[in-house]
């Protein structure tokens, strides 16, 4: 007949067997087919970033190209050179943003792979413990007092008493190693909800980019039926062009000066208390607020420019400086082509300031609309009256600016915009 003692350590021997089961498995437990799948995987992943960071490369180069026509005399050759280079530019960017694509679904394939691994480890992990507590079920009429005064010496009970602490040291090592495979799993989890949402995100930028390269093909096509292709022709569509944007801002500057809003600057933040974020990623100034170099050429009717341009090449994405609500958007050029800021969206913030963004080629935000600082608003573009790509950002007093409908007497119709207290135009600097 078997001794208590021999019995306890039979029963250590199987929790311990049943524990250590899955004490040493792996955490990845995928088959062959998986692990073959999963370095092709990372294969393509890798060319594909690589793709990434030359087309990323020619995007650059294209940008640098439009900065440098920049400099040259208006011309029709500059401007065909321009929405020329500006074409490639786009498609490069459409190109840039199917790779994006293509490797945001590689990587989502990848981690569910990895989920799906780590869920089999998990279960492999619950079945050894499950498998050592049965064993301790099953055997629990071992008593380890009986055992104690079972043993013939002290050596013996040293040994159930170290076999027992083996069996709490192997469970206790499964209970954490499953913590740490539960924490992982929802961290591959977490990482696959991000990727999905960046490849929405990613889908909805490449409609936009073909939308906007749409556009360039049609601006360019319009270009040429309204000049035929001659110089001369275009020389005096230009001179038409300015001399409409200086009356049309002459005729909102008269208007603007007659304004009294009620303001408040005590609601205004503290200057240098950067409640604003740049609207843009890598922003580069190219025209400050105020009487500027070329604001004393004798632009903007001698006021100076109200606000601050970023450049920003056409379908750039352009974020909220702030959180906030879309108090409106609209189009100047459906009344007065390029006389004032084209594309336009407008955002009050709730902290005393509203925010201005013009020029863009595609607005994604509409009146109402409530948004996050650093939540796509639109895309930068060339409308309105605008000598290249940009983006014009004017931050207001909130109070002394609104949006309203003016018959022109100059462009013959009735626009929309937002129209300010002139002592309302702040300095975007100061809050930047």
């Amino acid at each position: 007949m078997i001794d208590l003692h021999t019995k306890a350590a039979a029963v250590t021997a199987l929790v311990l067997a049943s524990l250590f089961y899955g004490a040493f498995l792996p955490i990845n437990i995928g088959n062959a087919e998986d692990l073959t799948k999963m370095n092709d995987l990372q294969s393509k992943i890798a060319e594909r970033t690589k793709a990434i960071e030359e087309l990323e490369k020619e995007i650059a180069g294209y940008q640098n190209q439009i900065e440098l026509t920049k400099s040259e005399a208006e011309s029709l050759r500059k401007a065909i050179n321009t929405l020329e280079i500006t074409r490639k530019k786009l498609a490069a960017d459409i190109s840039l943003t199917n790779v994006k694509i293509g490797t945001v679904n590689l990587t989502i394939e990848e981690l569910q792979i990895e989920i799906s691994e780590t869920e089999a480890s998990i279960l492999k992990r619950k079945e050894s413990i499950g498998k050592g507590i049965r064993r301790i079920n099953e055997n629990d009429h071992v008593d380890f007092v009986e055992i104690v005064f079972g043993a013939s010496n002290l050596s013996q009970v040293l040994d159930a008493t170290e076999r027992m602490r083996e069996v709490q040291t192997a469970l206790f090592a499964n209970i954490a190693e499953l913590g740490l495979l539960k924490s992982s799993l929802d961290s591959k989890v977490a990482s696959n909800e991000k990727k999905k949402t960046e490849l929405t995100t990613l889908n909805t930028r490449l409609s936009d980019q073909k939308q906007i390269a749409e556009q360039n093909k049609k601006e360019k096509d319009e270009l040429l039926k309204k000049t035929r292709n001659k110089e001369s022709q275009y020389q005096q569509s230009l001179k038409e062009k300015m001399a409409i944007k200086e009356a049309f801002e002459s005729e909102l500057l008269e208007f603007e000066r007659q304004l009294r809003f009620e303001m408040d600057s005590s609601k205004l933040p503290a200057i240098g208390s950067g409640v604003l974020s740049y609207p843009l990623s890598n922003p580069f100034i190219t025209q400050t607020f105020g009487m500027t170099d070329f604001a004393k050429s004798g632009a903007y009717d001698g006021r100076g420019h109200n606000g601050v341009d970023f450049r920003a090449a056409i379908g750039t994405p352009i974020t909220a400086s702030a959180d906030g609500k879309v108090v409106g958007t609209g189009d100047t050029d459906t009344v007065c082509p390029g006389a004032s800021y084209g594309k336009w969206v407008l955002i009050e913030h709730g902290n005393g300031l509203s925010t201005l963004y013009g020029h863009l080629s595609l607005p994604k935000v509409s009146a109402g609309e409530a948004v996050l600082r650093g939540t796509v608003i639109g895309y930068s573009g060339n409308t309105g009256y605008s000598t290249g790509p940009h983006l014009h950002f004017t931050v207001y007093a909130a109070d002394g600016v609104k949006i309203m409908e003016k018959k022109s007497q100059v462009c013959k119709g009735t626009y929309t915009m937002p129209v300010a207290d002139l002592r309302a135009y702040l300095n975007p600097i100061d809050y930047l």
